[in-house]
């Protein structure tokens, strides 16, 4: 174990060097939330004030989980430049686990959203949400966890096409239905009856409510769905990227 932790630290570290070189992807991820939180957020508090509550405190643990998912989603694109120049293959030649290949990317992209989500929530609080600190940290690690998860799934996708002219059309697929019916940007009750049935069985639904139930402060039952739900995601991904990972010629 500890010359695992070992090898993913070693793939950490040359991969915060390489973020930390070209920051240009860490901005460009935090720019899109940041403007919807901006622009978009005083739009939704006469929206908002209809089910009581502050609108900012609403809408910050949405713009958490689209931080999670857009942000993790397009991880494996850097990956698809390193193997192009055989940085993948360089490293299997290596005795390192498969696995740790894996980990220390993980450990870069969740790293990089953790300060997203501190930066996010720190402007959310100045321009006056309220929620608890107990919630935000629950709230932040549920983050973390659906976006290692995103992670993992990205970057077992870019190593199975190998080519971002494909790889982005397909995120863009599952992304379009996610972002209109997971309730990130507006309530679904708001929505026609039906679209609001289609969503309950949209996963990152009950990930966003589960979110924003930490925020303000409500840990009831209901919450274990969107908790559940993490988890089940995170490992499916992780699981999945360790076996591509783990392929002789991924």
């Amino acid at each position: 174990m500890t010359l695992f932790v070992r090898e993913s630290w070693i793939v950490f570290n040359r991969q915060l060097r390489m973020n930390l070189r070209n920051p240009a992807w860490v901005i460009i991820g935090m720019l899109q939330p940041v403007l919807y939180l901006l622009l978009f957020g005083p739009l939704l508090k006469p929206v908002i004030s209809q089910l009581g509550g502050n609108h900012y405190t609403w809408f910050v643990p949405g713009m958490l989980v689209q931080l999670g998912i857009f942000g993790a989603f397009f991880a494996g694109f850097s990956l698809i430049g390193e193997w192009r120049e055989g940085v993948i293959e360089a490293e299997r030649v290596t005795p390192a686990h498969r696995s740790a290949l894996l980990v220390g990317r993980l450990g870069r992209d969740l790293l990089q959203l953790l300060v997203q989500a501190v930066i996010l929530v720190a402007l959310g609080t100045a321009m006056g949400m309220e929620a608890s600190p107990g919630g935000i940290v629950v709230g932040v690690l549920l983050t973390l966890f659906l976006g290692g998860g995103c992670a993992a799934a990205s970057n077992a996708l870019a190593l199975m096409t190998k080519s971002e002219d494909v790889m982005a059309p397909m995120i863009n697929v599952v992304m379009m239905p996610v972002l209109l019916l997971s309730g990130i940007l507006l309530p679904m009750s708001f929505g026609a009856g039906w679209l609001e049935r289609l969503s309950d069985f949209m996963p990152i639904r009950h990930i966003v409510d589960a979110v924003r139930d930490a925020f303000f402060g409500d840990f009831s039952v209901a919450m274990l769905w969107g908790v559940g739900w993490t988890a089940v995601l995170f490992g499916a991904a992780v699981w999945w990227g360790t076996a591509v990972f783990q392929k002789e010629n991924a």
